[in-house]
């Protein structure tokens, strides 16, 4: 068994961690560590798992476990690191932001499982790609395979509340967010450098923008994202590309009729619908932003690591209404 501890297990991406470790064939959670409620039942905070978890909240003891997964807040991984001395054989997989980019002060392995299996298979540490970018980047990386990214990208997407995290703001509440959609960082969204170096690694040659509009949605959770760029490719030839890429990745589904949310929330899976329109190829990409975009695919990522079955404990079913 695998011996899991969670630091920061108040927030969303942890409460689908323990949905899915709880399961989870050959996971073992032996603590969750939240600065604000310590001591407190888990159910207090996470109150659906009420009648499957009698876990509390508790200290972090390094010692005990394999692996830490971090569900703190962007910044606050890189001062974990700063105060902790951990193991030497202790694996950690970051769900923020802060050491996804390529760096020589880290030894991070970006944890995109279609693209970097192998060397997350050998990982010491990972770092979790951010939920935007996992969409808009498994809809790009069958084009940069294959070197055909010419032109310029466009993106449109839409994500769920729960993409902004548990913390009330201005913009999470139900009065302004209820029959509401608004746009937020248009070309500047932090997910965007990620996304430019994930694509660069498999396509050195490219260098055009990719134009990316974030859109908040009035639903929970969630993320479709629209992508278009011109392509040399007939719709014919970018379906065998595209089934190709991901013939051997478990969990992106290339599908032949247009799609929605609603068919990859609650699960782990991309699903992508392309289109060509003229000299363009419209690639439609939708994922649940808690799991795939986040949870999902971190268990998905300790899977490879200690050499379990990638869909170990992730075979979710959609939610139909």
């Amino acid at each position: 068994m695998i011996k899991i501890g969670i630091i920061g297990g108040a927030g969303y991406t942890a409460g689908e961690l323990l949905r899915l470790l709880l399961w989870h064939p050959e996971a073992e959670i032996v603590f969750v560590q939240s600065s604000s409620h310590k001591g407190q039942a888990i159910t207090k905070v996470h109150k659906d798992l009420l009648g499957e978890c009698s876990l509390n909240f508790s200290e972090a003891d390094f010692a005990a476990v394999d692996v830490v997964f971090l569900c703190s807040g962007h910044g606050q991984s890189k001062s974990f690191f700063e105060q902790n001395n951990l193991p030497e054989n202790l694996k950690v997989i970051d769900l923020s932001m802060d050491f996804r980019l390529e760096s020589d002060h880290h030894d991070f392995v970006y944890g995109l499982p279609e693209m970097n299996k192998a060397a997350i298979s050998g990982a010491k540490y990972i770092a979790n790609p951010g939920c935007f970018a996992t969409a808009i980047e498994l809809a790009l990386l069958p084009l940069a395979k294959e070197q055909a990214l010419k032109g310029e990208v466009h993106v449109t997407a839409i994500t769920g509340s729960t993409g902004a995290g548990q913390a009330a703001t201005d913009t999470s509440h139900f009065s302004w967010k209820n029959n509401n959609v608004s746009l937020y960082k248009a070309f500047d969204h932090q997910h965007l450098a990620e996304i430019k170096e994930s694509l660069c690694n498999l396509q050195n040659s490219f260098n055009k923008a990719v134009n990316f509009i974030p859109v908040r949605g009035n639903f929970s959770r969630g993320i479709l994202a629209s992508v278009y760029t011109t392509c040399e490719w007939s719709l014919i030839e970018a379906m065998v590309h595209y089934q190709n890429y991901y013939l051997e990745h478990p969990f992106v589904v290339i599908s032949d009729e247009n799609t929605d949310v609603k068919q990859a929330v609650n699960t782990n899976k991309c699903i992508l619908h392309l289109e060509k329109h003229g000299d363009k190829l419209l690639i439609v990409s939708i994922i649940d932003n808690l799991l795939k975009g986040a949870s999902g695919q971190a268990v998905q990522n300790m899977n490879i690591m200690f050499g379990l079955a990638e869909d170990a404990g992730l075979r979710l079913k959609p939610v139909a209404f």
